[in-house]
């Protein structure tokens, strides 16, 4: 796909996802949450990020845990997609969720971009605490497809920055972008799903880690230390692709002595969780979610 055609293809699709029509599909946001922009300004550039808060009382007069959200899509994507799941679990658990509008996979722009956003919008707000309302030391990250790298590598860079995080939660993740990346029967079960296609995953991978680039280091997958991580819920829809990817990291993270629990949903596709209007299990994922991140994130 040439430069010009990605562009056009996804300033078209993120107006979608983020019209109102959308929310037929992608949920309608939970009424115990308030939902705005914010402009968050870091050294070297300014990042927008989607934030959601509990409705005024329903959060108490104390610092609320945080949940760093890193939305899905790689070269397509916008955090009001993920309103649905990110409103709920701001209103129920509560929490204040910051959802990253990450810079987006394009020619000249990799994966490893998407990955320092994440990771500096996390910083920024712990270190913040105060001006954000939330309790430092209740922190979980939360990723989900492209994003779930996202917060797979901020799990490895919080322990060596000694930045203690609570729990982690990679929902479909992609966590595999070398050689081997097709090298699942997943990958060839569910070449031609609905939401996510072999092809798709070629242009994703071309993208994310162009020539030059090492793979494996932004391939959580194949990181040398899984130990000592923020215990881990990963969500596997059975459908999808990157199906393997899941199961295989979720192993990973066990045989390095990292707690990992491995959710699967029959029938369920890739992207399932965005689109609660039409697939049923997003509902029993999202409580799933809700449910290991309040025991995480408890006081």
């Amino acid at each position: 796909m040439p430069a010009e055609a990605l562009g056009a293809f996804r300033d078209a699709e993120n107006r979608r996802r983020a019209s109102g029509l959308a929310r037929v599909i992608t949920g309608f946001p939970d009424r115990r949450a308030t939902i705005g922009w914010q402009q968050l300004a870091l050294p070297d550039r300014v990042l927008r990020v989607r934030v959601y808060r509990p409705s005024p009382g329903r959060g108490g007069s104390t610092a609320l845990p945080l949940v760093l959200h890193v939305h899905g899509g790689g070269f397509v994507g916008t955090a009001v997609q993920s309103d649905w799941v990110n409103s709920h679990l701001a209103g129920r658990l509560p929490a204040v969720v910051v959802s990253v509008e990450h810079r987006l996979l394009a020619p000249g722009i990799a994966l490893s971009a998407a990955v320092d956003d994440g990771w500096d919008v996390l910083r920024h707000v712990v270190r913040h605490a105060a001006q954000w309302g939330v309790d430092p030391a209740r922190v979980a990250v939360f990723g989900e497809s492209a994003g779930s790298v996202v917060a797979a590598l901020a799990a490895i860079r919080a322990r060596e920055s000694d930045l203690m995080l609570r729990a982690q939660v990679l929902v479909n993740p992609c966590v595999d972008l070398t050689s081997t990346t097709f090298d699942y029967a997943s990958m060839s079960e569910h070449a031609t799903s609905p939401t996510l296609t072999v092809t798709q995953m070629e242009l994703f991978r071309r993208l994310a880690v162009p020539e030059g680039t090492d793979p494996r280091a932004l391939s959580p997958l194949y990181a040398e230390d899984l130990s000592r991580l923020a215990p881990a819920l990963v969500v596997v829809p059975t459908l999808d692709p990157v199906a393997d990817h899941g199961r295989a990291y979720a192993q990973r993270l066990r045989e390095a002595g990292t707690s990992a629990q491995l959710a699967e949903h029959p029938g369920a596709t890739h992207a399932f969780l965005s689109m609660p209007g039409v697939v049923p299990q997003a509902r029993s994922a999202r409580r799933e979610i809700a449910g290991f991140l309040r025991g995480r994130l408890a006081g």
